[in-house]
């Protein structure tokens, strides 16, 4: 059963189930209401109806009082329904009514009776089936149908009366019944009300199917608004499940194919690095025998000539051992070239043993030392609390602290600054802020400061930070970057401690 309603299709199908029975429910009540009222009416009519021929009976049997007499004798008042009574004698003449104008006058001292085609005011007439209606009146028309909402003359013969001849005749009386409810025409209230029911309940369920079809085709517009995102190479986001059901399982499956998809390209990123290190790699391999045996064989000529070949002549010697000197420096970069490329390159084996980082750091800090007191670098150690100790090579670990130093300098220059390293432990990972407040780095070079040969420096190599990153990945640590255009640099390197 929890599975039913775990379905999209389901719940929809029950919604709108639901919908479709209140409707009709809502119409069912407004029907038996309607048929209530009708029958009410039809009661009211009837009472009327009643009240009014017995009064009209009692007027025919009464030879001294009119009708308005014998109301006001009886002291009850007749329903508001009756709107007049008359008694008609054979002859079409009007010998009672409640409507005083249509009494009998005196004429030339002889009573006069009003004919009924004067009573101008008669709504349609309700007959009997043995009425012979070609002896009524032109005036009167006769009713199609009986209506609870429109005036009806109901004309009741009384049959049994004699004249004075002993003649036997048939006498009318003419009971004028009002409609139950006075219509508006066009805009009747009683007519409306039903309408607006209805009108009510279908807004209603509009509404709640909107609602609901709005819900429905959420993820829908999620699954959309992410397929665009992944048209435009954007893969570092996931769309929310919000249900169980269907949509919710589609959503769930397209998160999935999400992380796939940045599980390839992170895949295919570690891939084209491998490319190029292996490139490089095989490239290294090759003119480190190409290069460094000329350069052996020049370091040791270049010691020859200095002690062999020294003119005698002081003011030449002292240029001639400056040449050398600087012939041996480049020697010198030559090959720290050479084993760059070999130490990004060239797998080796790591002698890891327990070391204290506040050691390591305050070596990796004298080294620089000097160069920022020339430039008016103002250098700080900040370690917050215990520092616990790290399992690692100490040469690699000492060179990657190095580099981010030298770097911190270099990007300060001559103008003077701050480089501030900061050690945070938590969580058995060590945190090493090396913060520095030189020109900082634009933001598009981000992306591609790790990257081999890449550098913003023009005598650079572009093998420094690609070696950190080499050495820092060796022992299972981490390096991001933060950096501000004329404010600064922050490098974060994390590290897992002995116990990690």
């Amino acid at each position: 059963m929890s599975k039913l309603f775990h379905s999209f299709r389901a719940r929809l199908l029950i919604v709108l189930a639901v919908l479709l029975f209140g409707t009709l429910l809502v119409q069912y009540i407004l029907n038996v209401r309607a048929e209530r009222n009708n029958a009410l009416r039809i009661a009211e009519q009837a009472k009327a109806l009643m009240s009014g021929i017995t009064l009209g009976v009692k007027g025919i049997n009464s030879k001294d009082l009119y009708m308005y007499q014998l109301l006001k004798n009886s002291g009850e008042p007749l329903p508001d329904l009756i709107q007049n009574i008359l008694i008609v004698d054979d002859t079409w003449h009007v010998r009672d009514s409640l409507d005083q104008t249509y009494f009998p006058f005196q004429e030339n001292n002889e009573t006069k009776y009003r004919q009924l085609r004067e009573v101008t005011t008669l709504p349609p007439a309700i007959l009997t089936l043995n009425d012979n209606t070609s002896l009524l009146p032109p005036t009167v028309t006769r009713a199609n149908f009986l209506s609870a909402t429109e005036p009806r003359a109901f004309f009741v013969p009384i049959e049994g009366l004699t004249t004075v001849d002993k003649k036997e005749v048939v006498w009318y009386l003419i009971v004028v019944v009002g409609p139950t409810e006075q219509s508006t025409g066009i805009f009747n209230r009683e007519a409306a009300k039903p309408l607006i029911y209805t009108l009510g309940v279908l807004l209603l369920a509009t509404t709640i199917a909107a609602l609901l079809v709005w819900r429905f085709t959420k993820p829908i517009a999620d699954l959309s608004w992410a397929a665009r995102k992944i048209a435009h190479g954007q893969l570092n986001f996931r769309v929310p499940v919000r249900t169980q059901d269907e949509m919710g399982q589609l959503v769930t499956q397209f998160n999935e194919m999400i992380a796939g998809l940045e599980r390839g390209k992170e895949l295919e990123t570690k891939l084209r690095e491998a490319e190029k290190s292996a490139v490089v790699g095989r490239f290294a391999s090759g003119i480190a025998h190409e290069i460094r045996n000329p350069l052996n064989y020049i370091n040791l000529t270049l010691d020859r000539l200095r002690s062999s070949y020294k003119p005698a002549d002081e003011t030449k010697q002292e240029k001639y051992d400056s040449h050398i000197a600087n012939l041996k420096e480049e020697v010198k970069r030559i090959n720290k070239l050479v084993t760059d490329f070999l130490s990004l390159t060239r797998p080796r084996e790591l002698e890891t043993r327990p070391l204290d980082l506040r050691d390591e750091l305050t070596d990796a800090m004298r080294i620089v030392e000097d160069q920022a007191a020339e430039n008016g670098i103002k250098t700080k150690l900040n370690f917050n609390g215990r520092v616990g100790v790290i399992k690692g090579d100490e040469e690699s670990l000492r060179s990657v602290f190095t580099n981010l130093f030298l770097n911190a300098v270099q990007a300060m220059g001559v103008n003077g600054g701050e480089l501030t390293v900061t050690v945070i432990e938590k969580n058995n990972r060590v945190q090493i802020e090396v913060a520095d407040t030189g020109c900082g780095i634009p933001p598009e070079h981000l992306p591609k400061l790790f990257e081999p040969y890449f550098s913003t420096k023009e005598t650079g190599t572009g093998l420094g930070l690609a070696i950190v990153k080499k050495n820092l990945e060796e022992h299972n640590g981490t390096i991001d970057v933060q950096s501000t255009p004329n404010k600064g640099t922050i490098f974060t390197v994390t590290l897992p401690t002995e116990q990690n």
